[in-house]
């Protein structure tokens, strides 16, 4: 294995915050945890509970994931268990569940999934993340998760100064030197440096100020890294106050978490706490800017319900308004549906609300993303597979399929959605998206 970075077992040594015991615990296994969909079927309650988070159970070891059909469908998330705490932190600040909340840096979208099922679709949730292929998997994730009301937008932090204060909450995970992670990711000794340190906090400071206008007065600014130095962890949150005169939050440390330094924020370390190290902390914004947001033009034309009418039997349209996005029919909540238009007009939005369908000659074909969504009408047409065969489908293989008439039918693992075929008579389609198929080899 890797030796840990000699100036970071130094500075460790040094600060009298910490024990040895930290720097033993990185030479031990990590712990490997999971984050349930309350929305999909799955019971774990025989596994150990994560104390912070009631969807939360650690596994006895690490499972290849990708062999299981229902991770695959979204039925949980395997996420670091420190970071689950931010359903916690939500419930402390009593952070109404019909709230806008901006995940900032949210790529691959373990927080996002979280958020997304804490606002269990009252609320509205936009994910971000700047980098494309980290996007995609962004994407991804919040669409097997089931999401909804949530946009995914690709935007550097300052494009958010254009939506002025808009957001009740926003999660900066910010990027940081990683060393929380030294036993997860031991690539990640190699890239640490005391230089990278002072850079990463200096960067960190940036983005959240970059971001800070488009917060709603009396708004909360979460902010987590999953380092563990004074510099970027309490130092950039104080000198966040002061340059913007925000109010640090104080709140009782979640089970299994420490304190941090003068009582900023709180830790999930190593060797303490069943966790990768993690520290959190909440600003408050005590003043608003005095800007107007600029009058929107209209950006997105909605499709009349009539010729959706084939959608109907997968989806209550009464619910969402439609649009084309993109030359795929996209559905919104109604009642976020303004909230969009706006989200749209000053954003780069890479995906709105649910992807239904799409228009082919004389008729819709279903969106993969609709098989996965938590609205699917249970009247929908299904194919229930076994674990061979619904493996084989999301390695876009066929199998036997005897007696179905034609059309458009859901395929299932354990009452599940995964994806669609199209039944020609003789034989069928495979539409489970290309790019998300299994291409490892599976005995």
């Amino acid at each position: 294995m890797v030796a840990l970075p000699q100036d970071f077992v130094k500075r460790i040594k040094a600060d009298t915050f910490w024990n040895d015991d930290l720097i033993e615990a990185f030479n031990h296994e990590p712990p490997t945890s999971i984050r349930l969909n309350p929305k999909k079927n799955g019971d774990f309650s025989f596994l150990e509970s994560v104390p912070w988070n009631k969807n939360g159970y650690y596994l006895p070891k690490r499972p290849v994931f990708t062999t299981d059909p229902l991770f695959h469908a979204g039925c949980y998330y395997p996420q670091e268990a420190g970071s689950m705490v931010i359903e916690n932190i939500l419930e402390i600040l009593s952070v109404p569940k019909n709230s806008i909340i901006l995940d900032l840096c949210a790529a691959p979208g373990g927080k996002s999934t979280l958020i997304s099922s804490w606002l269990n679709d009252n609320g509205f949730l936009i994910s971000n993340e700047i980098i494309p292929n980290r996007n995609s998997i962004l994407r991804e994730n919040l669409v097997k998760w089931g999401a909804i009301n949530s946009i995914v937008t690709c935007n550097e932090p300052i494009h958010f100064r254009k939506l002025v204060s808009t957001f009740d909450v926003i999660l900066v995970d910010a990027p940081c030197s990683g060393e929380g992670m030294f036993r997860k990711d031991v690539d990640s000794r190699n890239q640490w440096s005391l230089k990278n340190v002072l850079l990463c906090a200096e960067r960190q400071e940036k983005i959240v100020c970059d971001v800070w206008d488009s917060l709603k007065e009396n708004g909360y600014l979460i902010y987590s890294t999953c380092t563990l130095n004074e510099s970027e962890n309490e130092d950039t949150v104080k000198s966040l106050a002061f340059n913007l005169n925000a109010e640090i939050i104080p709140f009782d440390t979640p089970p299994g978490s420490i304190a941090g330094r003068n009582g900023i924020g709180c830790y999930f370390v190593p060797g303490i706490t069943k966790s990768e190290g993690f520290f959190i902390a909440v600003l408050k914004k005590k003043g608003s800017i005095f800007l107007k947001n600029e009058k929107n033009k209209s950006t997105l034309k909605t499709l009349p319900k009539y010729e959706l009418r084939e959608l109907g039997q997968y989806v209550d349209l009464n619910q969402l308004t439609c649009i084309d996005f993109k030359g795929v029919i996209a559905g919104i909540p109604s009642n976020h549906f303004e909230l969009v238009e706006v989200l749209n007009s000053k954003l780069n939005c890479t995906k709105v609300g649910l992807n239904l369908g799409t228009f082919l000659p004389k008729k819709i074909e279903p969106h993969q993303d609709l098989a996965l969504s938590t609205i699917l009408l249970a009247s929908t047409p299904n194919v229930e597979l076994d674990v061979k065969n619904a493996l084989l489908y999301l390695k876009g293989e066929t199998f036997p399929m005897e007696n179905f008439t034609k059309g458009y039918y859901l395929i299932t693992y354990k009452g599940q959605g995964l994806g669609w075929i199209n039944h020609l008579g003789n034989r069928f389609n495979n539409l489970y998206t290309k790019e998300w198929r299994i291409r490892m080899r599976i005995d």
